[in-house]
């Protein structure tokens, strides 16, 4: 599913507060995935979102468990399956959807850091519509990323082909709306140009140095609470941020944990999907301190040992996309 991007720039912290949305009853539904390792555990909940059917699934695996592999898959001007990546992957624990991607090219639209290296970047530069048709939009595309030390991280990328490593903001987006088509990381960060040897200042890091990383967005989790930047990552226009889709989310706990989520949706009466501040809610109340929002609609899919969790909502079934998280 491609972003939509907004027509008119908004600048400032997107702030949504909590809703009044019971805390969901979730069951440990390990059995149905055959043979699991020791703290690794997959939850389900049929509870009503706002009165809404709802299905959701969610995976938690320990960070610093060094049997465990997380890594990043992806393709070349082509699109494979979830259950193709497993397949190519050597049937893996987990496979789950990530990036935004463009349907023309099979591009992703989001950085994707594989073994260390950035093999895909982010979209830094919109041109405006209307009235803004001479102006660009430039954003600070959001990714979680885990280094070799197993530590995880949520943040906002500039990325540039050029470069080992992306820029990371970890404080909150940078947007700038002027008529230059291109920028640099200077024009995010201006400190950088005299500071060159800056390594971490103001929430600013030179080099985000992961082994993984997956990018989407907008943030949706940040200290705790609900902190939906999607303003200044312009992913979704007008009212699109309140409708209810199936969804996929990654983010990690204060002990610990990696938690992917995911909500079937676009089925009446069976599943209808989330919006984004359902689960903002969701992730909080499972425990994450920071979380992303990744590609939904047709594309939400998380396959445990090769099973299904949700059904995707595509009728063909598992929508090919470019890029996958995976845990072996």
């Amino acid at each position: 599913m491609q972003p939509i991007k907004f027509l008119k720039a908004v600048t400032g912290l997107f702030f949504l507060a909590q809703t009044g949305m019971a805390q969901l009853k979730w069951t440990n539904v390990n059995e149905q995935f055959g043979s699991l390792p020791q703290g690794v555990n997959v939850y389900y909940t049929a509870g009503a979102l706002d009165g809404k059917p709802n299905v959701a699934y969610y995976f938690e695996v320990p960070l610093k468990d060094k049997k465990r592999l997380f890594v990043a898959d992806t393709t070349l001007s082509r699109r494979l399956t979830p259950q193709q990546f497993y397949e190519k992957n050597g049937k893996p624990l987990l496979v789950v959807n990530t990036t935004f991607f463009s349907f023309q090219t099979n591009q992703n639209l989001n950085t994707v850091v594989r073994n260390g290296e950035m093999v895909s970047f982010n979209l830094h530069s919109t041109g405006g519509k209307g009235k803004d048709t001479l102006l660009y939009h430039h954003t600070t595309g959001s990714a979680i990323g885990i280094s070799r030390k197993r530590k995880a991280d949520v943040a906002w990328l500039y990325t540039d082909s050029a470069a080992k490593y992306p820029v990371a903001f970890e404080k909150g987006p940078e947007y700038r709306k002027d008529s230059f088509q291109y920028v640099s990381k200077y024009t995010f960060a201006p400190t950088l140009h005299h500071t060159p040897t800056l390594k971490r200042r103001n929430g600013i890091v030179e080099s985000w140095k992961v082994q993984t990383a997956v990018g989407g967005g907008p943030v949706l989790v940040q200290d705790g609470k609900v902190r939906i930047t999607n303003n200044e990552e312009m992913k979704f226009a007008g009212k699109a941020l309140y409708d209810k889709h199936p969804r996929t989310a990654m983010g990690y706990t204060e002990d610990g944990r990696l938690i992917v989520l995911v909500v079937q949706g676009r089925m009446p009466g069976v599943a209808e999907g989330a919006d984004l501040q359902q689960m903002a809610k969701m992730l909080i109340d499972i425990g994450c301190t920071e979380a992303l929002n990744l590609d939904g609609g047709g594309s939400s899919c998380m396959l445990v040992n090769g099973k299904e969790t949700i059904r995707p909502s595509d009728k063909e079934g598992q929508r090919p996309v470019p890029a996958v998280f995976i845990v072996k």
